[in-house]
């Protein structure tokens, strides 16, 4: 008979996913994996197979999980142009600073590793593609509720969305302090997501908005 296995595997994965982001792939060890799932080498491997097949389990695990969030805010939010906002503004949502310096385990991973692991190049890039899409499908909703231009371009906005919170993420591993990465977050998501001349107008002259309640 199969054993069955004495473990749960949730916990597991999320103690190796926590490992890697917060150490690196090149610098967790074996013994570090061991350390934190609390699992042996021989229940490790037979489960998960060998390190780097763990790391990509965690990493698409990971992933996915980003792309279903994206979503998840978009499709929930009242009106999606803030749902855009907060994605500009996700490396800085912290006061502490410590999630900006921790940054995005596949942001970190991908500057690790994918020069020279095309499979996480291509899981950065899968992800990337995914996330663009539903950013996409954003901008024409916040388009169709008239809080940005309808001559904006879609596409080039969601890339130019996820290019300046990849950034962001990057400025605020380096250290950036929360409150200049706070202001350059507010900056480019003003910039890029911008009020449609209309509504400016309306907001000068006392108007009241078309889509105000």
């Amino acid at each position: 008979m199969v054993r069955p296995r004495q473990f749960d595997e949730e916990t597991v994965l999320c103690a190796a996913r926590d490992q890697f982001w917060d150490a690196g792939y090149a610098a967790t060890s074996l013994q570090d994996l061991m350390r934190v799932t609390g699992l042996g080498k021989g229940s490790l491997y037979a489960a998960f197979g060998d390190k780097h097949e763990l790391f990509l389990r965690v990493l698409r695990r990971y992933a996915t999980s980003l792309d279903e969030a994206v979503r998840g805010s978009i499709d929930s939010a009242p009106r999606a142009v803030d749902a855009l906002r907060s994605f500009v503004m996700m490396p800085a949502r912290d006061p502490t600073g410590r999630t900006a310096r921790r940054g995005c385990l596949l942001a970190n991973s991908t500057t690790e590793l994918a020069f020279a692991d095309p499979t996480v190049a291509a899981e950065a890039r899968r992800t990337h593609e995914g996330i663009t899409v539903v950013l996409t499908e954003g901008v024409r909703r916040a388009q169709v509720e008239g809080d940005l231009a309808a001559s904006t371009d879609p596409v080039s906005v969601a890339r130019a969305l996820l290019a300046a919170q990849q950034g962001l993420t990057f400025m605020g591993r380096t250290g950036m302090d929360v409150e200049t990465l706070t202001a350059t977050a507010h900056s480019l998501a003003a910039r890029l997501l911008p009020t449609p001349a209309e509504h400016r107008e309306g907001i000068h002259h006392g108007s009241t908005s078309p889509h105000s309640g």
